[in-house]
């Protein structure tokens, strides 16, 4: 028997890129179904670098501290020699800054990485459907309809997207007919996650001065494993088992005390390099491994795929909310020179690799790619120094306005555009929108640039606005006197503004809102009376915001005149903003709460 059921977007594949975007629609309210065929999640180690800017992805999507637990730093690299072992660093270990506050990859086997998204995901109460093999679909000028195969029967569901995240043998690519050019790199390889003996977990061990006899091991933190890395011949039989791999690397080392006791997961491959000729075909896009393969060396190919989702995910959420569709164009347009650049990178340290230097320095950390060529980078031709429309938006840390300190991350964590006014006057920030937050930085502002780093890091002058994405990324910086653009832009990306009166709503009362899908006579609420109960919310929460914009300029003054007039109106002030604080945050969390109930 067939069953048919609706949502908006449908994930095939289970892997890094498939559950960051699934997080990231979850956190935006969208409806979607996470599909793989195999029975079970991934066990191996495989792509096992972190890169910082992917660090940053993580903390956005409320996992890295999880990730940061679940792993550690690079360990030293221990080289043997006939002269001996010599240790030398395997990344370049900066200290964070400012600005940048992951500086170093961290090492994590996939399955944890991916075991880790996985409880992110079901906080949001939702879990991948494994056994679940997507065996067919089409596509309308509506939506798409598949049909997957599960152990209940095969079931028909038809979503508005498609998005192919299966890995570089993609099932949606190949039905797609999108070509996959590329090249085998002339490189078969073989790797295997170990339980061992004869090795210490505190480095990275190399053995091999030939190119072809080479071997390493890495520990894997978390766990008591190994993973052990080779290339092998093309033309011969491997033999994966614990006692074929203890003489596979008695032979390559001429330890006879290094043991291998247990294989939890092994492979051999050869390696690619692979760009997909177009990640998108109608209402179906392709992410990860599916658009593009890479060599594992500089552990790029898991970092670029969580990037790509992470794209994809606010435009995908933008669209369905009503933006134009031609937004999702850009995701192609901004991730697929992306790829093409990282492939470049990876084929580089896979030759140097060949030649035992195995180091890698800031090219791998991916903080340094943008989207200065982007559609949706509105350039600025006056601007020619600092942050330029289309840079990673760097980090800072700030001061609220009674004092407390935060950073400009936790300002743009969230699924939401933010606007910072730097030393700007109120009265020019731009009315409230949906999907927006406005911050204004300097004396006259809810932030303080307490120690310049702001400054330092954007090089912004008095009367400038910076607009940044929800990925994180410039979209523009202008002046007051440009904010009219800034308006449009907005506009065009679907992020409208508020309704110019306020709906009349009751008081908060003291307790919970009664959570509520339906109206008033129990029919369940179409998506258009969804969208309206959430601009509502928005206004009220908007409303809320502003107060507590006043409340923060209130403070300000009475501690202005603490520092004139002495103890006794400093305890006044701090009664008065404790007063005022416990109303206006009370009803803010009751907006809040009305908003998580009527989304």
């Amino acid at each position: 028997m067939t069953r048919t059921t609706d949502t908006d977007v449908i994930i095939c594949g289970t892997g890094a890129a498939g559950l960051a975007l699934a997080i990231d629609l979850a956190r935006r309210n969208v409806g979607f179904l996470l599909i793989d065929k195999a029975p079970h999640p991934f066990i191996g180690s495989r792509g096992k670098g972190i890169q910082p800017r992917s660090q940053e992805v993580f903390e956005d999507l409320g996992v890295i501290d999880r990730i940061v637990a679940s792993g550690g730093e690079y360990p030293v690299q221990r080289i043997y020699t006939d002269d001996g072992p010599v240790d030398k660093a395997a990344v370049e270990m900066s200290e964070p800054t400012p600005d940048e506050p992951y500086q170093i990859p961290l090492l994590v086997p996939q399955f944890l990485t991916e075991r880790r998204l996985r409880e992110r995901l079901a906080e949001f109460g939702h879990a991948p459907h494994y056994s679940h093999e997507l065996v067919g679909f089409d596509q309308d000028a509506d939506g798409v309809s598949t049909r997957i195969a599960t152990p209940d029967g095969e079931q028909t569901v038809r979503a508005a997207y498609l998005i192919g995240a299966d890995g570089g043998s993609s099932f949606v690519r190949k039905a797609l007919g999108i070509g996959f050019p590329g090249k085998t790199l002339g490189v078969r390889a073989i790797v295997a996650d170990v339980l061992v003996d004869g090795v210490s977990s505190d480095a990275w061990h190399r053995w091999g001065e030939d190119t072809a006899a080479q071997v390493s091991m890495c520990p894997l933190y978390g766990t008591d494993m190994f993973q052990l890395q080779a290339p092998v011949p093309f033309d011969v039989d491997l033999d994966l088992s614990a006692e074929g791999l203890t003489a596979f690397l008695r032979e390559r080392t001429g330890r006879a005390d290094v043991v291998i006791r247990a294989v939890n997961w092994a492979s051999a491959f050869k390696m690619n390099a692979r760009l997909a000729d177009t990640y998108q075909r109608g209402r179906v896009f392709l992410t990860g491994d599916a658009a593009h393969c890479h060599p594992p060396t500089g552990g790029q190919g898991l970092n670029t795929s969580v990037q790509d989702a992470y794209n994809l995910g606010w435009k995908l959420a933008a669209v369905l909310d009503g933006a134009p569709e031609s937004l999702l164009s850009t995701y192609e347009k901004e991730r697929r020179p992306i790829a093409q650049a990282v492939l470049g990178l990876s084929e580089r340290l896979l030759e140097a690799a060949r030649n035992r230097n195995t180091h890698r320095g800031r090219e791998v950390s991916q903080l340094d790619l943008g989207y200065l060529d982007s559609p949706l980078t509105l350039t600025n031709p006056e601007r020619d120094n600092g942050v330029l429309a289309g840079d990673r938006a760097p980090d800072a840390p700030v001061t609220g306005a009674g004092g407390l300190p935060t950073r400009l991350f936790s300002l743009f964590q969230g699924p939401h555009w933010t606007l910072l006014g730097y030393d700007v006057d109120d009265a020019s920030a731009p009315a409230p929108r949906r999907g927006l937050r406005i911050h204004t930085i300097g004396a006259r502002g809810d932030i303080l640039d307490t120690g310049g780093y702001v400054h330092s890091a954007y090089g912004l002058s008095s009367e400038q606005w910076v607009l940044i994405r929800p990925d994180g990324y410039v979209a523009a910086v202008v002046s007051t006197d440009d904010l009219g653009t800034v308006e449009t832009y907005l506009d065009t990306v679907g992020i409208r503004p508020l309704a110019a009166t306020r709906p009349p709503t009751a008081e908060p009362s003291t307790g919970m809102p009664t959570p509520s899908s339906s109206d008033s006579t129990g029919a369940p609420r179409t998506r258009r009376e969804h969208r309206q109960i959430r601009t509502a919310a928005e206004q009220r929460l908007a409303t809320a915001q502003r107060e507590l914009h006043q409340l923060s300029r209130q403070v300000q003054r009475d501690l202005r005149t603490v520092r004139r007039d002495g103890e006794t109106t400093a305890i006044v002030a701090r009664s008065n903003f404790a007063e005022l604080a416990v109303q206006s945050i009370t009803r803010l969390a009751a907006n809040l709460r009305t908003d998580r109930t009527d989304q």
